[in-house]
């Protein structure tokens, strides 16, 4: 990425009645002007213009513009927002307009990445960004919002001022170990370490509920044949998604939709029926619903009178809601219960708090496993007694693994790549 290039896109999605067009990079205010029909340059910052847009002396579209100057602005950079009306062709005149007159056609992310690269957030927030934007309920938003606002980022620096302590008294020791001084308590840096793993287990420990905010909670429907699954999974999505029938195997593979509930996502997934059976066809549809059993967050075990609960292996941290279907308590056909199961299901998840972290990115989880790992060596290393220079490494090894979260450590161009190639043009 070139930041001395001035680059420039559409932020909003087709079909609203305005359309804004994003310009940001050292000639940004410039370039504006010169298809714009009044003069920026001595415009202040956070002013709004009326005028017209112009390509050569052709009228393209009455427009406002909003002018940001460097550094305050979202990129850190000189930018122009131009709102206009919403059509697609005259947004994407605008952008072509720009383009003949200097400036180039953003790449996805462009805007966020230019943002941390200059200072304006962090790696961990420029992903929330993303994570925002992709926001499908309540809680994913507050997950990612909370992010944004940096809480994650803090909690994370707080961590790292903590082990560079614990550096630095450690490697001042190594200056003088032909002199056998000890800068650090033993025991004080054994309490230090303990606390420092217990507080990145915690943060690994909430990806699992983090993850399935934002993606959507898991929850398998299941039961042996014919005891009203495809008609639960009907009846929580208000809508006829699945085949119906009195007929034993008639769901032979997976269905699954997603439906809200008091702000929290759920993936309901209705698999066939398990029971004994030749059938081939039934028999893989059998083994994909042992499958979406095992990856379930919430177990929807469903029964019903004379008919037996199949026996499922249940993990560590999966919920199972026991449902006897078809009796006077609860009756999936017409919404019997449903209320009551509803709330079953949201209480089944932690809730999250708007003052702790919960971490939701599968990178940073990975990173915080191996900083957990790291930190854990440490620990052991003091209460084994280790050289101080192996501990000294391990704990370099463990800041490493923090700062790779946030950007505070080198990123790769292609870590970086790779990560704002997953936002829309125009963010």
């Amino acid at each position: 990425m070139d930041s001395q290039d001035t680059i420039c896109a559409t932020a909003t999605a087709t079909g609203g009645a305005i359309a804004v067009i994003r310009v940001s990079g050292p000639r940004a205010i410039e370039i504006t002007e010169s298809i714009f029909s009044k003069e920026l340059k001595t415009a202040p910052a956070y002013t709004l213009h009326l005028g017209e847009i112009r390509d050569g002396g052709e009228l393209v579209d009455e427009v406002l513009v909003s002018i940001f100057r460097a550094p305050r602005s979202y990129t850190g950079e000189d930018g122009v927002e131009i709102s206009c009306h919403g059509s697609a062709y005259i947004a994407r005149r605008i952008v072509q307009t720009l383009i003949k007159n200097g400036a180039r056609q953003a790449d996805p992310g462009e805007f966020t990445k230019r943002a941390f690269l200059n200072g304006k957030m962090d790696l961990s927030q420029a992903e929330a960004v993303a994570d925002l934007l992709a926001s499908q309920s309540a809680a994913a938003h507050r997950v990612a919002l909370s992010q944004l606002r940096g809480g994650f980022s803090k909690e994370l620096a707080d961590l790292r001022a903590q082990l560079l302590d614990l550096t630095s008294l450690l490697e001042l020791e190594l200056d003088f170990t032909d002199q056998d001084v000890e800068f650090a308590d033993r025991s004080r840096l054994l309490t230090l370490c303990t606390e420092i793993e217990q507080h990145i287990h915690r943060l690994t420990a909430s990806f699992q509920t983090g993850n399935a905010l934002k993606n959507g909670i898991p929850v398998a429907i299941v039961g042996a044949p014919n005891v009203g699954k495809s008609t639960l999974l009907n009846a929580l999505l208000r809508d006829d998604r699945a085949i119906v029938s009195d007929i034993q195997g008639t769901t032979r593979d997976i269905i699954e939709d997603v439906m809200t509930i008091q702000g929290i996502q759920f993936r309901f997934i209705d698999t066939a029926g398990i029971r004994s059976t030749t059938d081939k066809v039934e028999q893989m549809g059998i083994e994909r619903s042992q499958k979406a059993v095992q990856k379930a967050r919430i177990i929807l075990l469903m029964s019903e009178p004379g008919v037996p609960e199949p026996q499922l292996e249940i993990t560590s941290g999966q919920t199972v809601i026991h449902i006897k279907n078809k009796t006077p308590e609860f009756q999936a056909i017409n919404g019997t219960g449903l209320k009551e199961l509803e709330q079953q299901l949201v209480r089944s998840i932690p809730r999250v708090s708007d003052t702790e972290t919960t971490v939701t990115n599968l990178r940073h989880y990975e990173a915080l496993l191996k900083a957990g790992e790291s930190i854990r060596q440490v620990r052991q290393g003091l209460e084994d007694g280790q050289f101080i220079d192996l501990l000294s490494e391990d704990l370099r090894q463990c800041l490493h693994h923090l700062g790779e979260i946030t950007g505070g450590e080198i990123v790769t161009d292609e870590v970086l790549g790779n990560i704002f190639s997953k936002f829309c043009i125009g963010k």
